[in-house]
């Protein structure tokens, strides 16, 4: 009985490590996004003139939009889609019991 307890809490260990180190390379991440668009941002607001448009144009925040969805995909594979989880889906099953009833209800 000892064994199989050791290597349950071993299988455990293994997931709550693979775990950390998943939410680790993701707080990295976001980081390093905060870091890099920070030091461009304002290195391009520094040097934008206003011959070249200043600073509010497009293209200064590419890396900005580009990257953030980066990160923004990376934190749903880290910590799962906000919109579709189990509560939603769950809302979604009960919807559509409450719908079917009402129709079954209707040819009676």
């Amino acid at each position: 009985m000892e064994v199989i307890m050791d290597k349950y809490t071993d299988d455990k260990y293994k997931r709550a490590k693979k775990r950390v180190e998943s939410l680790k390379g993701f707080y990295i991440h976001f980081a390093v996004y905060i870091i890099v668009n920070a030091f461009i941002l304002i290195n391009i607001y520094m040097h934008a003139s206003a011959s070249d448009g200043g600073f509010w144009r497009l293209e200064h925040f590419s890396t900005l939009f580009f990257w953030g969805m980066g990160v923004f995909f990376h934190g749903i594979k880290i910590f799962g889609n906000p919109f579709f989880n189990k509560n939603w889906e769950e809302q979604q099953i009960r919807r559509i019991i409450e719908k079917d009833k009402k129709e079954a209800n209707k040819y009676r």
